[in-house]
């Protein structure tokens, strides 16, 4: 009988993670809607904006986000995964297409019913851009 493969949690937190930036990137709403929490409470802070709390608000802030704004690449650099139990921390820098990071982002995801799900993120502006070759690219 062959033995289990082992579970690599940071991989499988690292493809949530990636689930958010192709929704993004993509401005796919149904794809944004299924990488959120279903049960658990959840929040956002979009740059320049207030805190968003509950599904509701953010589905619709990313809704609105995805309808209004270009198409656009949203690059993830340096993701730095933290898996604590049921939640996972990923801090990494934001930028688009070939331009520096810009921004510096916070995603927070926990283990609800056998997948990792977004329960907050938070993006917010860096004081100096880092360059690309600075920052390798998190492979979409």
């Amino acid at each position: 009988m062959p033995e289990p493969k082992p579970v690599n949690i940071e991989a499988m937190v690292l493809a949530a993670n990636k689930s958010f930036y192709r929704a993004f990137s993509a401005g796919d709403a149904a794809a944004m809607n299924e990488v959120w929490a279903k049960r658990a409470p959840v929040t956002c802070l979009h740059p320049a904006s207030p805190v968003l709390v509950g599904r509701e608000l953010v589905i619709e802030s990313w809704k609105r986000i995805l309808r209004e704004t270009p198409s656009f690449e949203l690059r993830c650099d340096q993701p730095v995964v933290n898996v604590m139990g049921e939640f996972a921390i990923v801090t990494c820098y934001e930028a688009n297409g070939k331009q520096p990071a810009h921004l510096a982002a916070t995603n927070i995801f926990i283990l609800e019913e056998g997948r990792w799900r977004m329960v907050h993120h938070h993006a917010g502006p860096l004081s100096t851009p880092i360059p690309p070759a600075i920052a390798p690219r998190f492979v979409n």
